[in-house]
């Protein structure tokens, strides 16, 4: 049990050393640039050069006036600050708030939509003071020459993707902007949006949001490795990404006789004569009556009874001291000054009267322009190839909340891709988050245990010792031997026939001789045949034959008289003890009339003999 005992002991500390090591804060190491077709990856952590690639707008926003247009929000590149925040993981953050911002890098090489790869934008934020109103999106920009310098939110884009909240609606955006290949506009295409809840934008950690857009058309909006909205190009997108065939007639206008009235006024219906219009809604109540105790002379105001005269009050400085006015308590309770009235319903009140409606027999129909073809129109069918293509990625945000921090953006054409990258990057954060906030499941408990062991050799020897030591207890308790019972020779003796020496006399016992005792069993033992044997009479199974009945009738008796002669000595020394032990006590006389049938006395004379022995 001690050695148990020391076993859990051990494993105990184990976990509790694991626990600290994990609480202290875990290096972070930046994900390394993913194998396969990537076109851009920012993990914000060469210092160096993520200034060379991130250009800060110098323009300005139009239709504001000069101090409010400026993109003058300032970017730092710091280390994230939440609970559970690995040492080492530097981000972009935003450091102000109630400001513009603007920033973008080009991509490696632009992503043009062909092929049969996919689409794949996947980036973090942290809101790590919450978001009450503002912008965490990111903008995927199409111009190939563009100044980056210049880059402003008329700047032209492909998709803008990213959460966005501002009071009471939170949506996360995904916006296509599509080009007409008939008219060669651009217009925005909004995707619809989902009703799962957005815990993202107050708890404080880091989220991961993912946009994947497969040349099927289909694409899925990716929150934290979980489908967060889904949906497809051709039938989820506001407007349409196909145009309508036909489209209603700019010059059409409605003839002037069309009457699309449904119902009007009957022309034969006349106001009754009783009818009053200019009868009050509200009249005073005739049979109210005024109540008692009113005043109709009662001031509404009076002087508080209970304020007293300030100490430091100086008549010829401050004047003749008067005490506050409050609310007469009369006029609270009852009611004073002059008495009107209460106001009730006119029950003949009608208001303005109206001629009722009846069906317009000149009733036309409701007007429509009449449908022309549209000059515009096209059905492409597969739209995700006739997306824009990207050159640069880039954030134009206004925020009233500041510290939102972003990091690990990627543009690549395949999920797994994506995924790795996270996994590297993202679900270390994932995890030592939810960690220090007690919010991991079994398995992820398990892998974090793992890596704090990994980190600190020394623990799996901990580990090791705590889960082995209780088998080896175990295995050793069922192992050992049980010791062996004591031999029981009174058990032993009843279990053969061979003879045996009598127990020895009981102390206050004379021992008794041998033969008495072997025939007191002897007549113990016939009396029980006796019982057992049928009445006269009945058979039990196949009757002996006429000669045998007699000898055997011979023998019982002379049996019998034997053991009525040992069993006459059992009750003498029956009675001889029950007097030796009952002196002093008063027994009550048996009854006259009862007499012992014969087997309660055979019983009787049993129970002598064995207690004689």
């Amino acid at each position: 049990m001690k050695l148990l005992i020391l076993g859990v002991l051990a494993l105990s500390v184990s976990l509790v050393v694991a626990q600290e090591e994990g609480e202290k804060k875990r290096e972070f190491k930046p994900p390394p640039r993913p194998v396969g077709d990537v076109y851009f990856t920012e993990s914000f952590s060469e210092l160096d050069g993520v200034w060379d690639r991130w250009v800060r707008s110098a323009a300005k926003k139009e239709g504001l006036v000069d101090g409010a247009a400026k993109y003058d929000g300032e970017w730092a590149l710091e280390q994230l600050s939440t609970e559970g925040a690995l040492e080492g993981d530097i981000g972009l953050v935003m450091k102000e708030a109630a400001k513009h911002y603007a920033i973008a890098a080009k991509l490696d090489r632009p992503f043009i939509f062909e092929g049969k790869h996919g689409f794949v934008v996947q980036y973090e934020v942290n809101f790590q003071d919450g978001l009450s109103c503002g912008g965490a999106y990111l903008k995927l920009l199409t111009d190939e020459d563009l100044d980056l310098s210049t880059f402003h939110d008329k700047t032209a884009y492909s998709i803008m993707f990213g959460p966005d909240k501002c009071g009471m609606s939170s949506k996360v955006h995904m916006i296509v902007r599509f080009r007409n290949p008939v008219t060669g506009e651009v217009e925005e295409k909004h995707s619809k949006q989902s009703t799962e809840t957005m815990d993202f934008f107050s708890d404080k950690k880091t989220h991961l949001f993912t946009l994947l857009i497969r040349p099927d058309s289909e694409y899925r909006i990716i929150v934290d490795e979980m489908t967060f909205l889904y949906g497809n190009l051709l039938d989820d997108l506001t407007p349409p990404i196909n145009t309508p065939k036909e489209i209603d007639d700019p010059d059409d206008k409605m003839p002037a006789d069309w009457d699309e009235r449904e119902q009007i006024p009957d022309p034969e219906a006349s106001k009754p004569d009783d009818w009053d219009e200019d009868a009050p809604p509200n009249i005073p109540d005739e049979n109210a009556e005024k109540p008692e105790g009113w005043l109709d002379d009662g001031p509404e105001f009076v002087p508080d009874p209970d304020a007293n005269k300030p100490d430091d009050w100086d008549d010829e400085e401050d004047g003749e001291w008067e005490p506050p006015m409050i609310t007469n308590p009369v006029c609270e309770e009852v009611g004073c000054g002059t008495w009107e009235p209460p106001m009730i319903k006119n029950p003949a009140y009608k208001g303005k009267w109206k001629a009722p409606l009846i069906d317009n027999p000149d009733y036309m129909g409701k007007w429509a322009p009449r449908k022309i073809p549209n000059p515009a129109y096209f059905e492409d069918e597969t739209p995700f190839h006739s997306l824009l293509p990207i050159t640069a990625v880039g954030f134009e945000l206004w925020s009233m909340d500041k510290n939102i921090f972003f990091d690990n953006v990627i543009v690549t054409s395949e999920l797994t891709i994506a995924n790795n990258y996270a996994r590297d990057g993202w679900t270390l954060k994932f995890e030592n988050e939810r960690a220090v906030g007690g919010a991991l499941s079994l398995g992820s408990w398990l892998d974090w245990f793992v890596e704090t062991a990994n980190e600190h050799p020394y623990l799996w020897i901990l580990y090791v010792f705590s889960l082995v030591l209780p088998f080896v207890l175990c295995a050793a308790c069922c192992v050992k031997s049980k010791p062996q019972p004591k031999k029981d020779d009174a058990a032993a003796r009843k279990k053969t026939d061979e003879p045996t020496p009598d127990d020895p006399p009981r102390e206050g016992e004379e021992p008794q001789p041998a033969g008495e005792t072997e025939q007191s069993f002897v007549a113990s033992a016939e009396d029980e045949e006796e019982e057992e044997k049928p009445p006269e009479g009945e058979t039990k199974g196949e009757s002996p034959p006429p000669e045998q009945e007699g000898e055997a009738s011979q023998g019982e008796a002379s049996q019998g008289e034997a053991s009525q002669g040992e069993a006459s000595q059992g009750e003498e020394s029956q009675e001889g003890e029950e007097s030796q032990e009952g002196e002093g006590s008063q027994e009550e006389p048996p009854s006259q009339d009862t007499k012992e049938p014969a087997a309660t006395t055979k019983t009787k004379r049993r129970r002598g003999v064995r207690r004689e022995d």
